[in-house]
C-alpha cells in the first residue's frame, strides 16, 4: 500500500463532502408509531463528517448538496447554518408545489433502548440531491486553485440515490484526484435504499467501480460483505464475537482486490443491546495492522456514531498525526457523538482528547 499525501499547499477548504441532507425527525423516548411529536435535526451520512471536523475539531468544510426551495428545504438549511459548514455549493432546486417532482428528504428515526434496537424509516423518494447530474457541479473549479480543498469525503449512500448520482460521485472523484485531493469512501451499506434497485448484487456492481478511485475506505464488517462481497469468516450472523484475525484477513482482501487503497479502517462494534455497546476499531495502512480494542460505552443515540468516527480519523490524518493517533481520534469521538441526542456531534476536541488519553468521565467544573 502506497503512503497517504495530504496537500500542504493553502486552500480554501479542509474538507469538502458530497451527500444529501436530510431532515431528521426524532420521537424522543417515544416510539415513530405512536408519538405526538418530534424533535428536528439535519443529518445525513457524508454530511455529518464535514459537520463533525466543522464543529468539534475547527477545520473549514463544505457540503456539495441540493434542496428543495420550500420551508423544509429553508429549515435544513438553517440547521445547517448552525453546523457551521459552508453551504455556498448548495445547490437550491425549484419546488413544484406538492413534490410531484422534487421533494426533501425526511429521515425518521427512534434511538432504541435496552433490548429494542434503534430503527429508521425514511421517506426520500424523488428528493432534490437524488436528481444531481454530472455536470451540475463544476468541478474543475471546486477543486482547482478558485477555491480548492486538502481532502474530499462521499460514500454509499449518495451513490445509492440513483443512478445519475454514482456518476456524480465518479466524476467528483475523478476530478478530486486531478488536482492531487485524497478521497475517503465510506461504504455505508442501507438495505432500504438498495432492495427496490437491484439489491446487493447492484450495491456491488457501483460500489466496485467507485472504491476503486478511493484512497481511504471506510466501513464496518456487513459494509465489506453487502457492498463489496468481502465476507468477514468465522463470526455468527449476530456479531456476538469479532475475531481480530479474521477482521485482518478481510482488510488484506479488500486491500489485494483494490491496490489503489492506501487506508481501510472498519469499526468494531458488538451491541449487546441498544444502550450497551463495545465499540472499537481497526486499520491497515501500509501494510500494517493498526487496532483500538473494543471497550464497553453506553449509548443515548448511535445513529452518526460511525459517521463520528469517520471524522475524527479524518481529522487526525489532515492534522499530521500518527495513524494510531488517529485511529484513537476516530474511536474517541465517535463514542461521544453516541452519547447526545441527532445525528452529529456535540463533542469538543478538549474532550476527545481525555478520552484518547483514557481520563474518566468525573465532572469537570
Amino acid at each position: 500500500m502506497n503512503p497517504l499525501v495530504i496537500p500542504d499547499s493553502p486552500r480554501r477548504w479542509d474538507c469538502l463532502s458530497l451527500g444529501e441532507v436530510m431532515l431528521r425527525l426524532d420521537p424522543g423516548e417515544n416510539r415513530i408509531h405512536t408519538t405526538r411529536h418530534f424533535q428536528v435535526w439535519e443529518g445525513g451520512g457524508e454530511y455529518n463528517v464535514a459537520r463533525g471536523l466543522r464543529r468539534c475539531f475547527g477545520m473549514r468544510t463544505a457540503i456539495a448538496t441540493a434542496l428543495a426551495d420550500n420551508p423544509i428545504g429553508r429549515l435544513v438549511e438553517d440547521l445547517m447554518l448552525q453546523g457551521g459548514v459552508d453551504s455556498s455549493l448548495l445547490k437550491w432546486v425549484p419546488y413544484d408545489g406538492v413534490g410531484r417532482q422534487v421533494r426533501n428528504g425526511l429521515n425518521f428515526t427512534e434511538r432504541g433502548f435496552g433490548v429494542r434496537a434503534a430503527a429508521g424509516c425514511s421517506d426520500r423518494g424523488l428528493t432534490a440531491v437524488s436528481q444531481l447530474n454530472p455536470g451540475d457541479f463544476d468541478w474543475p473549479a471546486i477543486f482547482g486553485n478558485e477555491n480548492a480543498t486538502k481532502w474530499f469525503h462521499t460514500g454509499g449512500i449518495f451513490a445509492a440515490l440513483s443512478a445519475s448520482t454514482a456518476r456524480v460521485a465518479a466524476e467528483a472523484i475523478d476530478a478530486a484526484h486531478q488536482h492531487s485531493t485524497p478521497v475517503s469512501y465510506d461504504l455505508n451499506y442501507r438495505d432500504s435504499l438498495w432492495k427496490s434497485i437491484g439489491g446487493k448484487p447492484k450495491a456491488q456492481e457501483v460500489n466496485r467501480e467507485l472504491v476503486r478511485k478511493v484512497d481511504l475506505l471506510l466501513g464496518n464488517e456487513e459494509d465489506f460483505s453487502a457492498m463489496l462481497g468481502v465476507r468477514l469468516k468465522g463470526v455468527s450472523e449476530d456479531f456476538a464475537e469479532l475475531p481480530i484475525p479474521a477482521y485482518e484477513e478481510m482488510l488484506r482482501e479488500v486491500a489485494a482486490l483494490y491496490p489503489n487503497l492506501k487506508l481501510i479502517a472498519s469499526t468494531l462494534r458488538t451491541a449487546s443491546t441498544a444502550s450497551r455497546n463495545a465499540w472499537g476499531a481497526i486499520a491497515l495502512c501500509e501494510d500494517e495492522i493498526v487496532h483500538v480494542p473494543q471497550r464497553e460505552i453506553d449509548i443515548f443515540d448511535r445513529v452518526g456514531g460511525g459517521d463520528s468516527f469517520a471524522s475524527g480519523l479524518i481529522y487526525g490524518l489532515l492534522a499530521g498525526k500518527p495513524i494510531d493517533w488517529s485511529l484513537r481520534c476516530g474511536v474517541a469521538h465517535g463514542a461521544l457523538a453516541m452519547t447526545t441526542p441527532g445525528d452529529t456531534s456535540t463533542a469538543t476536541l478538549t474532550e476527545v482528547e481525555r478520552l484518547i488519553k483514557g481520563e474518566s468521565a468525573r465532572i469537570s467544573r
